[in-house]
């Protein structure tokens, strides 16, 4: 792209950030002759980005909101990149998003993008939440030259919210990895003995989740209608792949299943690198999210073939075709969340066809090679106009 190699940062708050959403992507630029430096707190995570020749720069970036720590961590940021003098610094995850791009700002750093995962205020939020959010977002967009969506809502909603200008917002999308993400991969053999290594009864339907163990993710309102279904269905397993979150005030413990007396058909995986294979032991997945950029699992799932049903909201209603793909179900809605599930299991031929179209849809609009190209061709775009290449 230059006679130089362009130089680039991907900032985020948490490792996990990296590794699970930004991992290949960071791959896909190096290859393309980047230059790629990768910044967050520290993780056991960055050994796998490190192993890939990608450097790694540790400044703890607190989630939660801390005025002192969030000053130092400004600091921090603005002598690094002063020093290092990126060509891009592009940022991920709300606190980095804000306090990484002001860093960035005062460093003089030409290019600075943003992507947004997903906004933190929903319609039915309190005035005081949105007005936070918002001010948060407005100040954070005055320092970008870009700023990427995972969902077109999102995008909508900036503009209508005069958080930034038309200009600078682009389509980003979710990227999914078609070859990783494939069911052909998994044979029926090899089903039944992923089932057994992780303790699923092979006679027993199952029902998928792939989230964070945050009330925000809806985990209430699913084991509240897995006990339902349980009446109906008792051979029946939810397998639930995600990591704790103990920092988070909505935070839950596997041990809340026994609340609503289903621990018996509950099987808590944490925090997987093969969720791949997980999804292959599915019959169904279920996502009855308060808050979802896109939902990168709905997309996963549905590439492996699997029948989906989500929450109505920004995101999940991007990610899920409602009577194609899976079902959309209101926001918190108990029992018509137990029904949407129950529905695919009464119709297996139904959600099977949902499955196959699902895959369909996501390899035409969300493969993960389109994404990246969409972010080579900004980034492009963005160098030639400060005149860099």
């Amino acid at each position: 792209m230059a006679n130089r190699k362009i130089k680039i940062c991907y900032i985020s708050s948490v490792d996990v950030t990296m590794k699970f959403i930004l991992f290949n992507q960071l791959i896909f630029l190096k290859r393309e002759g980047f230059d790629v430096y990768v910044l967050c707190s520290p993780g056991k995570w960055l050994k796998d980005i490190e192993r890939e020749g990608i450097k790694v720069k540790t400044i703890r970036v607190k989630r939660n909101i801390s005025p002192f720590s969030d000053v130092i961590t400004l600091i921090e940021l603005f002598f690094y990149f002063r020093k290092e003098k990126f060509d891009i610094v592009h940022a991920h995850t709300p606190k980095a998003g804000l306090i990484g791009q002001l860093a960035a700002k005062l460093a003089g750093v030409p290019i600075i993008v943003n992507t947004i995962h997903g906004l933190y205020f929903q319609e039915k939020d309190s005035f005081k939440k949105r007005a936070l959010f918002i001010l948060t977002e407005k100040i954070a967009a005055k320092c970008s030259d870009l700023i990427f969506f995972v969902n077109k809502e999102d995008m909508q909603t900036v503009v209508d919210e005069k958080i930034c200008s038309p200009d600078v917002v682009r389509y980003f999308g979710g990227g999914v990895d078609m070859a990783r993400f494939n069911p052909g991969r998994f044979s029926q053999e090899l089903i039944v003995e992923k089932k057994k290594q992780l303790g699923v009864n092979l006679n027993h339907n199952v029902i998928g989740i792939v989230a964070r163990l945050v009330k925000e993710k809806g985990y209430e309102d699913l084991f509240e209608a897995f006990k339902e279904i349980l009446t109906r269905f008792p051979q029946t397993t939810l397998l639930v792949a995600g990591f704790l979150e103990p920092e988070k005030k909505d935070a839950i413990q596997p041990d809340i299943v026994k609340q609503y007396g289903i621990e018996n058909n509950v099987i808590f995986l944490g925090e997987r690198t093969d969720v791949d294979e997980i999804y292959a032991t599915m019959d169904m997945f279920v996502l009855p999210s308060y808050r979802e950029g896109l939902g990168i699992s709905l997309l996963e799932a549905s590439a492996m073939e699997k029948p989906v049903v989500a929450s109505d909201i920004r995101g999940c209603r991007e990610a899920v075709g409602d009577g194609v793909t899976g079902k959309i179900v209101p926001l918190g809605d108990v029992p018509r969340l137990s029904q949407a599930l129950m529905y695919l299991m009464l119709h297996p031929k139904e959600a099977k066809e949902m499955g196959e179209n699902g895959r369909i849809r996501v390899a035409r609009e969300f493969d993960e090679r389109l994404i990246f190209g969409r972010i080579k061709e900004e980034y492009k775009r963005l160098l030639h106009n400060k005149g860099i290449v």
